[in-house]
């Protein structure tokens, strides 16, 4: 599995509360969510973001409230990885969940910016900037992962092994 796209870059401490703010967790569409993702740190996050894109961050992405609605806005605004330094956990273990794939690699964070070009091969972990013609070795995801990121989420990987 690939992810391919532009990166919107991010700083440290990107809460829940900023990816989604709390006054529009009275939906629990994705589309609903997906309209409002990031809109109080980059109001024009979502004008702009397009299919296959890439979150890239520092710090502590996803702190704060444990809302399952924070991956959900991301995966459904069309974003199809976060990379960042580090993750909160809860929020790790939600987009994984979700079927939204996350990688943890400081150099990548550190190498990558605003508008850069971007492949992630999830197989080797390793990260592409094609902008600037440099690769950084990201944790490839274990097999359990990936197919429940294949899958759509935690949720359709089990009932697929009901079947």
């Amino acid at each position: 599995m690939k992810a391919n796209g532009t990166v919107f870059k991010y700083g440290d401490n990107v809460d829940t509360d900023v990816i989604i703010p709390a006054r529009y967790l009275n939906s629990s569409d994705p589309a609903e969510l997906a309209s409002h993702c990031m809109e109080d740190i980059d109001k024009d996050f979502i004008k702009k973001v397009k299919k296959g894109d890439i979150i890239v961050a520092d710090k502590n992405f996803g702190c704060g409230s444990s809302r399952e609605h924070a991956p959900i806005a991301i995966k459904a605004a069309g974003v199809s990885c976060v990379i960042a330094q580090t993750f909160a956990r809860i929020f790790y273990r939600n987009a994984i969940n979700i079927g939204l794939p996350i990688i943890e690699c400081p150099e990548a964070s550190r190498g990558i910016q605003d508008g850069d070009q971007v492949e992630v091969d999830f197989d080797s972990g390793v990260i592409y900037n094609r902008t600037r013609g440099t690769q950084f070795q990201g944790q490839a995801f274990p097999e359990f992962m990936q197919k429940i990121i294949a899958a759509q989420g935690l949720i359709n990987y089990i009932n697929s092994k009901e079947e």
